[in-house]
């Protein structure tokens, strides 16, 4: 008995009882064999993944997949990862209301060409375990009254004390249905469409444990665990965080090391800082790297106020254990998340910051607490018009911000993730919320090939301009293993208007800073660092360090 398969085990007997955990772990073994190469996969400072929908750029009849792979080849090569979100049957959500786990969409395509594009880089694909669709096979059968799937959502009495339940939302947490057997009220965690998963039926993991193995097949190298905190529910606790919670993240990845060892976990989890980097667990037996969600809020913070004082406070205490790390990402599909910055700024600041992203064009969406107050749980809005002064500023000096922020992005400790839009210097599509009812559509715009490739044509457009930029930092962290995502960065503040780090190992030592505020900082250097070259621009500087508003520089030592 491998240990991963010993692993299994003793985590389905900690999840079911032991005759049940026993059955379930015969029948994976003998379904999945131990995998023949054991090899497992270090990041190192090349690696960086992409972020997109399978049909973010389209190009008529051409299945979307395939324009894709064209895009990300020809203006994104320096990208080692690409992270294909939801491509499956859905409903609504931005795909995340799955019909179908084991189908593409014919509308983007097929696994033929999401096998080409696991070809070209590894592939990071989503497993949305906490929820499906209401359209979905697996929840017509319950309603149906299949016996095979009576078990496999949460009903529950409308009259039950669901008040310590934790709520992501402001609509109502159970959704009434009408079953073979009369009307039910189905645990609805995210929305009326979207029917969670009931894990403490043993079927259900092992039905999703399958749907792991087939996406693996399929070419997957690196699983996103979608909304994992939610999975467990226990009533008379938060149902957020859920000891077997945990449990299950680990069963998927003992079950990963199994079969696949060099496919990773990553999680995500848009909550406070400390409940979000206990999803590493010990280092060894949960996710290999976990959504830095408190960055994004900080960074914009950071550029709104025209301080990093909080921001490198709070980078300053960044640890991982073992052989784990970050997930640093600024924008996303998703809207920016408010959540993880209230113990550290306030909320007064996040509401301040909600209130600017309605002044800049954008909206937010809240969530209820505890006592039935609504406050912000994420802005929506694009990443760069956030970073506005004003709506409609110039591209070009969102653009100048944008990768600024990306600098601090990059610098950090772990691997980067950027959304495609943010890539492609894309603005807020602020028609999308009206057209399709979700105020996440701002962020989520389909752009057409041709007109992409005309703007792209421009060497002095916004979008050229910051597609350029996001490849030279690419080139620059891939060049200098310094910046090795497993190597602690150290804080070393100069002002409090730039954030400044050092990345050091043997193989090698850079310093990065970056202007927060809109005017020109002058600092002394630090020591041994008086003679330097920036690496982003091959400028060598000696003395004082001049930025210029929103400026940034990557420093070797000359």
């Amino acid at each position: 008995m491998t240990a991963a398969t010993s692993g299994i085990r003793e985590l389905l007997a900690f999840v079911y009882d032991g005759r049940t955990a026993d059955d379930l772990a015969d029948r994976l073994e003998k379904r999945y064999p131990v995998a023949v190469n054991d090899r497992r996969v270090r990041f190192d400072s090349a690696d960086a993944v992409l972020i997109s929908y399978a049909d973010t750029v389209r190009n008529g009849p051409v299945p979307p997949l395939r324009t894709l792979r064209r895009v990300v080849g020809e203006h994104a090569p320096e990208y080692t990862h690409l992270h294909v979100l939801p491509f499956f049957p859905s409903s609504g959500d931005g795909g995340f209301s799955v019909t179908d786990f084991t189908a593409v969409d014919p509308a983007h395509g097929t696994w033929d060409d999401v096998t080409a594009l696991a070809g070209d880089r590894r592939l990071m694909v989503d497993l949305v375990l906490n929820h499906v669709s209401a359209e979905s096979a697996w929840f017509r059968r319950f309603l149906a009254g299949d016996a095979e799937h009576a078990g496999w959502f949460h009903v529950v009495d409308p009259a039950a004390d669901l008040s310590a339940v934790f709520r992501p939302r402001t609509h109502p947490l159970l959704t009434r249905f009408e079953t073979a057997d009369g009307p039910a009220h189905v645990w609805t965690t995210f929305s009326a469409d979207q029917v969670d998963l009931d894990f403490s039926n043993p079927a259900v993991l092992e039905a999703v444990l399958d749907v792991l193995a087939g996406y693996v097949a399929n070419g997957a190298r690196m699983l996103r665990l979608d909304a994992v905190g939610f999975v467990w529910k226990e009533l008379g606790t938060p149902c957020l965080h859920h000891p077997k919670t945990h449990a299950i993240v680990k069963l998927v990845r003992a079950f990963l090391d199994r079969i696949a060892p060099g496919v990773q976990v990553v999680t995500e989890t848009n909550v406070p800082h400390a409940d979000n980097v206990a999803y590493f667990g010990d280092g060894h037996d949960e996710a290999q790297m976990v959504y830095n969600f408190s960055l994004p809020p900080l960074v914009l913070d950071a550029f709104t106020r025209g301080s990093a004082a909080d921001l490198s406070n709070w980078a300053a205490n960044l640890q991982t254990p073992g052989e784990t790390t970050f997930f640093n990402f600024l924008a996303s599909h998703d809207g920016i998340g408010m959540t993880p910055a209230s113990p550290i700024i306030g909320p007064e600041r996040v509401a301040a910051l909600a209130e600017r992203a309605r002044r800049l064009g954008g909206d937010w969406s809240g969530r209820t607490t505890d006592d039935g107050t609504v406050v912000p749980y994420e802005l929506n809005i694009n990443y760069a018009d956030a970073l506005a002064d004003h709506p409609g500023q110039d591209g070009r000096e969102i653009a100048g911000r944008m990768l600024a922020a990306a600098s601090i992005q990059f610098a950090l400790q772990g691997v980067p993730g950027v959304y495609i839009h943010s890539h492609l210097g894309s603005r807020s599509w602020r028609d999308g919320p009206s057209v399709t009812a979700e105020r996440r559509s701002i962020n989520r715009e389909r752009l057409a090939l041709d007109r992409l490739d005309a703007e792209l044509a421009d060497p002095r457009g916004a979008r050229a301009v910051t597609v350029e930029g996001h490849r030279r930092l690419l080139r620059a962290r891939r060049d200098h293993p310094a910046f090795d995502p497993y190597t602690p960065h150290h804080v070393e503040p100069v002002d409090p208007r730039v954030f400044s780090l050092i990345r050091q190992n043997e193989h090698g030592e850079m310093w990065c800073v970056t202007n927060v505020s809109a005017g020109t900082v002058d600092v002394d250097s630090l020591p041994g660092w008086a003679r330097r070259r920036d690496v982003l621009t091959g400028r060598t500087e000696t003395g004082r360090v001049e930025l210029g508003p929103y400026e940034y520089r990557w420093y070797r030592r000359s």
